[in-house]
């Protein structure tokens, strides 16, 4: 193989690993916001994305240009083609850090209500699952990324008991009717981090052992009987 190509395939690696670093700092940092009813950290963070859809468009280019230079196969291919996809799912997260940010903004003017409602172990769920399927593209580990997968449904569930309950408070409060969309909205974004954090997972099975997991749970187990359970669906 190339020195040349091994040293864009290592250059686009840590590329990747960056823009890794930065969605997951500005996730902590949206969530902290919501939390804390921190709106100033909270638009800190909204002007802050551009930063990262920058380097999404670079690393895509990168991943074009090597397909298109050394036109790779086996392993490399399904590297690059891997890297494109997580490279996606990874500015999705970042637009969805802004998108609780923008939430936060709204609700720190309205803390009494959204105190009633426990987005801390939702997140901390949703974000360990985004640590989680990011040490398992570092370390290639196929069996991490199946536990990420599972642990799907836990963030989901945190995502309908907080539904339910704002139906609940609606009824109660309908004057609240505004500040109830924005937590009900919160909670949802929250739950589409732990899907984007699946995804990362499934593309590093199929970079590691060349299956394509989406919608086929029998290769969720193929090499981890001891799994906890399939991916989403």
């Amino acid at each position: 193989m190339p020195v040349h190509f091994v040293r864009e395939l290592d250059t686009l690696k840590r590329k990747v690993l960056s823009l890794a670093s930065m969605v997951e700092e500005n996730l902590q940092h949206a969530v902290h916001a919501l939390e804390k009813g921190d709106a100033q950290l909270a638009r800190r963070l909204i002007s802050s994305d551009i930063e990262i859809d920058h380097m999404e468009v670079e690393i895509e280019e990168e991943c074009l240009k090597i397909l298109a230079l050394h036109q790779p196969v086996a392993n490399d291919l399904r590297f690059i083609v891997a890297v494109i996809k997580i490279n996606s799912d990874l500015e999705r997260i970042g637009d969805l850090a802004v998108n609780i940010a923008e939430r936060a903004e709204y609700l720190a003017d309205g803390r009494a209500l959204s105190e009633r409602f426990n987005f801390a172990t939702m997140a901390e769920a949703a974000q360990t699952m985004l640590r989680q399927s990011l040490d398992s593209l570092v370390e290639l580990d196929a069996a991490l990324a199946r536990k990420v997968c599972a642990d799907d449904e836990k963030v989901d569930a945190f995502n309908r008991r907080i539904y339910e309950q704002v139906k609940e408070a609606m009824k109660e409060n309908p004057e609240e009717v505004d500040t109830l969309t924005h937590i009900l909205a919160a909670s949802r974004h929250i739950e589409r981090v732990g899907d984007h954090a699946t995804n990362i997972a499934e593309d590093v099975i199929y970079m590691v052992e060349g299956r394509i997991a989406r919608h086929r749970p029998e290769n969720y187990r193929a090499t981890n009987p001891a799994s906890n359970g399939p991916c989403r669906e």
